[in-house]
């Protein structure tokens, strides 16, 4: 049994990197160095990223897919990065609240199940 906090680590958090160095080298036009240092991550994490071999076996929904694109463009162009990293809490917190990790665990679909009792705690507290 592994707690949530650990499957985020392990597999959430390079899978929103992995988001964020595509829409930013896609969309964005940035180089992979430039995304590294503005991630505070190596150009080698960026170029693994690329390439998926790191972060390529997490799906998100369509709305955190979305958040994860006004985040990109807000980790382009600011420097205020104490705010940056409380935004990046927050989607970290949407994807618990969105059911994730019941869809991971249970091979379906589904963002989100009334059985799961971490999913349905996180979504109360709120």
């Amino acid at each position: 049994m592994r707690p949530t906090c650990e499957i985020m680590v392990l597999k959430v958090l390079p899978a929103i990197r992995a988001e964020l160095a595509r829409i930013m080298m896609q969309d964005l036009k940035m180089s992979q160095q430039e995304i590294a240092r503005r991630l505070g991550v190596s150009k080698a994490a960026i170029s693994q990223y690329a390439s998926a071999k790191r972060g390529a076996d997490t799906d998100f929904s369509d709305d955190i897919k979305k958040e994860l694109k006004v985040f990109a463009d807000a980790v382009a162009t600011s420097d205020d990065t104490s705010k940056l990293i409380g935004d990046f809490c927050d989607i970290c917190k949407n994807i618990q609240n969105s059911g994730w990790n019941y869809r991971e665990n249970h091979g379906t679909s589904e963002f989100i199940h009334e059985d799961c009792t971490p999913c349905m705690k996180a979504k109360t507290a709120k």
